[in-house]
């Protein structure tokens, strides 16, 4: 049987979760806390580079403050030291699920509305990064997990930029993450980064979600890399028609080649996607930047001919060209006005207005928001105000609950129909406080914005002040203002009462109360069974630490008590008393 190996003397590794081109990724089970844990451990030919070593300690480190419920928590952080040298290895938060790269693969492209949600939930995570100092560098399909309800969770925070801070070239960054299809242009150009690479980056990802394929592609990282720079992404509404015009406003935004176009902050590009999603006016408007309006002025000036040189005849022709156009757009407004006058003279100087036609405003409660806003706009009528309405039922969230006018009814072209959305009720997922201390853990609920905190302080073979429990669980979506209550670690714990219990019972009782040294000893005893246990040492109730012995009482029964036998003894005859003689008279003169 192999023995599974152990790093840290702590943390025991199992199967592999995945490989990447830096690290390979084990399932692993923390042995002092007894929880399952993901690590992570660094390549060898990585590992060897002290550089490399120093600076990838540095980011876990920052990256094990990051406590957010939609990023994957960090644990721990080390290095299992051997003859051939340390390995570096980072301890994580075990996620159940799958990432998003797998559900493209599966579903090819998400809905708008769901892959803007799962979006505005990573602009979340991005966004509490970024004030904590921590640039992702890597934001991709592969790096966000899908839990099976749901829940976003965001990963590899900071590593992406030991990578990029090492000395390694664009091939060897491209091979090391292998993310040329998400590098912002100055990445591409090996410029320093801030936050808005990752806006970026998860403008790439969303145009992936709800495309079905990245905004370049190309046979190499450098022929991908040359279109984030040079090039501009097709439309993603001229390849899935169902997206809105605000999503291609959002995207085009998130991807300017020059980063001041760009949202300035994730919470930016959040905060418009929540627009999206309520039927709201986004904020995302083109921004032209000086090196944009160079590149266009370039394209309208002249040029050079196929032999490459300066061709004047050319520009003549376009200069030409240009002239027709306008002679021809200034007949245009002469004809049309010719044509207006005339009707004005038609009618007594009065223009005719246009008939209005009647048309049916159609029906659209039940239906998604995106499928109103087409119904509506197909039948030549206007969305006007778009409002919302909490509900519980999960079936009317995200659909329209009410449209005024009423579907059916008969109203003029142009006109205005409002509509009312469901909504849930704002919730926030409890985050994972398990395993953390007291304060941390009041922290970690604080940051996500629950202030209701109370405390249930039990006996328990856990260190003291550590959380063991959390009440709503973790992951639970809840209204900020519920209180949640910590079940907390008071240290030593009360031995339990086992008097009575077979031998078996006994153990298992005290093992699960946390005790980890018990020694059975057998005593003398008609007070239970035989094999039951009489009693502990200490005694039922005593508070005792984890690691203390603890001594298990087993009856044996008392030996019966042996007396020796006695001989026999002959009866003893007394003799008959001796007749006393009788005195004799003295004789008289005698």
């Amino acid at each position: 049987m192999t023995t599974p190996q152990v790093l840290g003397e702590r943390y025991e590794i199992g199967g592999v979760l995945g490989r990447g081109g830096m690290a390979e990724v084990h399932r692993g089970r923390d042995l002092r806390l007894g929880r399952e844990v993901a690590v992570k451990v660094l390549r060898s030919d990585l590992a060897r580079d002290p550089s490399f070593q120093v600076r990838f300690r540095r980011e876990a480190q920052a990256s094990a403050s990051l406590n957010h419920p939609a990023i994957v928590a960090v644990y721990d952080t080390g290095e299992d030291r051997t003859t051939t040298g340390a390995t570096p290895y980072i301890v994580m938060e075990y996620v159940e699920g799958e990432t998003l790269r797998d559900v493209i693969r599966r579903e090819g492209w998400l809905s708008p509305e769901r892959a803007m949600s799962l979006s505005a939930d990573i602009c979340g995570a991005l966004d509490f990064s970024h004030r904590n100092g921590i640039v992702h560098r890597d934001v991709k399909p592969g790096n966000v997990m899908i839990t099976p309800q749901g829940t976003v969770k965001v990963m590899d925070f900071g590593i992406a930029r030991a990578v990029s801070d090492s000395a390694a070239t664009m091939t060897s960054t491209a091979a090391v993450i292998g993310t040329a299809q998400y590098l912002s242009p100055e990445q591409a150009r090996g410029e320093s980064v801030d936050a808005r690479s990752d806006v970026y980056s998860l403008g790439c990802m969303l145009y992936e979600l709800v495309t079905g394929a990245p905004p370049f592609t190309g046979d190499s990282p450098v022929a991908v890399a040359y279109q984030h720079v040079r090039e501009d992404p097709k439309l993603p509404s001229s390849i899935n028609p169902a997206i809105p015009a605000e999503l291609d406003a959002i995207l085009l935004k998130a991807m300017s080649k020059n980063p001041a176009n760009r949202y300035q902050s994730a919470a930016e590009m959040r905060n418009d996607l929540l627009r999206a999603l309520a039927g709201q006016r986004v904020e995302a408007t083109p921004v032209m930047g000086d090196a944009e309006k160079t590149t266009i002025l370039a394209a309208a000036r002249g040029g050079y001919g196929e032999d490459g040189r300066w061709d004047d005849e050319d520009e003549q022709a376009r200069k030409r060209k240009r002239r027709n156009i306008a002679i021809a757009a200034v007949l245009a407004v002469l004809l049309l006005g010719g044509v207006i006058a005339a009707a004005i003279a038609l009618n007594g100087g009065e223009p005719e207005p246009p008939a209005v036609q009647q048309v049916q405003v159609p029906p659209v409660v039940n239906q998604t928001e995106a499928a109103a806003r087409q119904a509506i706009t197909d039948a030549n009528l206007v969305v006007g105000q778009v409002s919302q309405r909490t509900t519980t039922d999960e079936t009317q969230q995200g659909r329209v609950l009410e449209s005024s006018p009423a579907g059916g009814a008969q109203v003029d072209e142009g006109t205005e129909v409002n509509l009312v959305v469901g909504v849930a009720p704002d919730t926030v997922a409890v985050p994972n406080v398990v395993g953390l201390d007291e304060q941390r853990a009041r922290a970690t609920l604080q940051q996500a914005g629950f202030t209701n905190v109370t405390i249930d302080r039990v006996d328990s073979a856990e260190p003291e002040g550590q959380v063991i429990d959390v009440d709503p669980a973790e992951s639970t979506s809840i209204a900020p203002d519920t209180t949640i209550t910590l079940t907390v670690s008071d240290g030593d714990t009360a031995v339990p009462d086992v008097r009575g219990l077979t031998q078996a019972a006994a153990l298992e009782a005290l093992r699960a109360a946390g005790f980890t040294t018990i020694t059975s000893q057998n005593v003398e005893s008609d007070e239970v069974a035989e094999g039951q246990a009489v009693g502990t040492e200490p005694g039922a109730t005593t508070q005792a630490a984890a690691d203390d012995e603890i001594i298990l009482l087993i009856a044996v029964p008392t030996p019966p008590v042996e007396t020796t036998p006695t001989e026999p003894t002959t009866p003893t005859t007394t003799p008959p008393p001796t007749p006393t003689p009788t005195p004799t008279e003295a004789s008289p003169g005698g």
